[in-house]
């Protein structure tokens, strides 16, 4: 994939890259970063944990030094906008271990939290502003934030800004913005909505796809295990007796749900938290730095809230409810298996939720795999095909499978593997190598 040191970055940015530990690319810094060296729109499609961050960071930080110390009162020399607090903290503790040995000058703007320090850091100006779009307008509102200096807007994970509705925040966020800027769009998955976005807010853009759309990691082990809707909590208890999901991220549909959740594990001793909207965002930073340091076991999210969560050695990834959204299932499983590693994908189906499963599989263009060795399973199996009339078989005669088409079998998309990352990335917790009852990931260096 070519080395850093081959790009002909500043010498302080490319010392702490190699103090990171990081030596090659990825497939999408590879692509990203020569093209935004030169100046062009660029849209890049990736999945979670590729190295998106570092893609258009590097670029960012080599164009900013060769004005250093330009800033104005109030402005920006650069905006990274996205959608929830937590990945604009991991993307601001990235951007100042790779910029730590520059003059530059990063700060953050979100809401949940006190604007009184955010406005102070923008008094002097910034060179780097990184925030999600909400506070942003607020703080540009009141008079605090000059945007007429941006020379570089980055959209991080444009595809969920759409999903929690700030379209029309980033639309007036572009229109206050230079017209002769340079615009980075960076996603997991590429609907006709974040297309739409794209081609109105960027010029003659670069498109690299990195992986086919939707697909999910391959290092990835999934299965679904059915159940009935309240022995779910029962199996989640059973599953969790495995001393080998040391580190797991489970999902629930709703906050109340989340909270339900982590209420029942510590009752029955297993050290958790709940992350979702309806926290502060200390509680929310609390809940995710115990988690990245061990401390916890377990920590029950939201899609919203997990979006942005970026901790090395998550083990299992477990949907207690499977998502109304297919595309979500792909960025709940792609928290496990980052960085090389190794993971396993446990999805509780019960018969409601029959028809997202369905489309979950259309989506990722394979099956998920059953999994039968569990108490409930005959029970889940019955009120299935008690709900469900006469059961839907497949080829393979495993039940619940979705139907074939005349096009033949389904086929799934393979993508480019990341490469393996080294131990020491800036902004995360201690690399744990793959999951304890799998074939172990072994390291080497890639900034993320």
């Amino acid at each position: 994939m070519g080395k850093f040191a081959e790009l002909g970055l500043n010498a302080s940015l490319l010392r702490a890259i190699e103090e990171g530990g990081y030596e090659e690319m990825t497939p999408i810094q590879s692509s990203a970063i020569p093209c935004i060296l030169k100046g062009q729109d660029f849209i890049g499609v990736a999945q979670t944990g590729t190295g998106k961050t570092a893609a258009f960071s590097l670029p960012i930080i080599q164009h900013l030094v060769k004005g250093e110390g330009k800033r104005n009162p109030k402005a920006a020399r650069s905006l990274i906008l996205a959608p929830t607090r937590e990945l604009a903290v991991q993307i601001a503790d990235n951007v100042k271990a790779y910029s730590k040995y520059m003059h530059l000058r990063t700060t953050l703007v979100y809401g949940g939290a006190s604007q009184k320090s955010q406005v102070k850091a923008m008094a002097s100006g910034v060179d780097i502003l990184i925030a999600t779009p909400g506070r942003l307008l607020d703080l540009q509102n009141q008079g605090h934030i000059n945007l007429g200096e941006v020379e570089i807007l980055v959209l991080d994970e444009a595809d969920r800004m759409l999903d929690m509705g700030f379209i029309r925040d980033i639309q007036k966020i572009v229109a206050r913005l230079p017209k002769d800027r340079q615009t980075i769009l960076l996603s997991a998955t590429m609907p006709k909505t974040v297309e739409k976005l794209a081609n109105s807010i960027l010029r003659n853009p670069t498109r690299i796809d990195v992986a086919p759309t939707s697909t999910t990691a391959e290092k990835v082990d999934q299965h679904v295990l059915f159940v009935p809707k309240d022995r779910k909590r029962a199996l989640l208890a059973h599953v969790l007796k495995d001393k080998a999901i040391e580190r797991v991220l489970i999902f629930t549909r709703t906050k109340h749900g989340a909270n339900r959740v982590a209420k029942n594990l510590d009752q029955l001793g297993i050290s958790s938290a709940a992350i979702h909207g309806n926290k502060s965002q200390n509680a929310r930073q609390k809940a995710l730095n115990e988690f990245r340091e061990g401390e916890i076991r377990a920590l029950v999210a939201t899609d919203v809230a997990a979006r942005g969560i970026d901790v090395d050695g998550v083990t299992h990834v477990i949907n207690f409810d499977l998502p109304n959204e297919p595309e979500s299932y792909v960025h709940r499983i792609g928290r496990t298996a980052r960085a090389g590693a190794t993971g396993v994908s446990l999805s509780f189906c019960d018969h409601e939720e029959r028809p997202y499963l369905r489309d979950i599989e259309k989506v990722i263009r394979q099956q998920v795999p059953l999994l039968e060795d569990h108490p409930f399973h005959s029970e889940g199996m019955e009120l299935r095909n008690n709900g469900a009339g006469k059961e839907e078989k497949e080829p393979s005669g495993r039940p619940g499978a979705p139907k074939r088409n005349n096009s033949g079998k389904h086929k799934p998309n393979r993508r480019i593997n990341q490469p393996k990352s080294h131990s020491a990335k800036p902004g995360s917790g201690p690399q744990r190598k793959g999951r304890p009852s799998a074939n172990r990931g072994s390291r080497s260096g890639n900034a993320s």
